[in-house]
């Protein structure tokens, strides 16, 4: 009798483990995808120079949020997970900037030259291991 016992105590516990398991990985990815949503919604699309201006701070603000690392040059460390980096090239100069080089350079400055101004996002990477925005790379369509 006893062995029975303990052999349903074990079957539940394994049970009860694997579903925890599994509810917390469907959790984990309802999380990604609505993060994503902030951010896939200017995949392929034309926007201005105000909106990328609120894309870059979202996305700033989302690194400062999850405690992302910078290196000497204050530029936010890659950590596999959940960290978020954004390219503009622009066409003006033929230059690749990333965002913390228009964040420090004062985001207001941006806005007054470029707020009118089309951007393309031309891609979009995911961490591997979670799924979630990992890079965006915007392209200066006009001028």
């Amino acid at each position: 009798m006893k062995k029975i016992i303990i052999i349903l105590v074990i079957t539940l516990v394994i049970v009860s483990t694997m579903f925890y398991i599994y509810y917390n990985y469907k959790a984990d990815v309802r999380q990604a995808k609505i993060e994503n949503m902030k951010y896939e919604q200017y995949k392929d699309k034309e926007i201005t120079g105000l909106e990328l201006a609120t894309v870059i701070n979202k996305a700033i603000d989302q690194n400062e949020k999850n405690k992302i690392n910078k290196n000497k040059k204050g530029i936010y460390i890659d950590n596999k997970q959940n960290s978020i980096n954004i390219d503009i090239k622009f066409i003006d100069n033929d230059e690749v900037y990333n965002m913390e080089t228009i964040y420090k350079s004062k985001i207001e400055n941006f806005i007054s030259y470029y707020r009118l101004i089309k951007f393309k996002c031309v891609k979009v990477e995911y961490h591997d291991l979670t799924k979630k925005i990992k890079q965006m790379k915007f392209e200066q369509i006009t001028q």
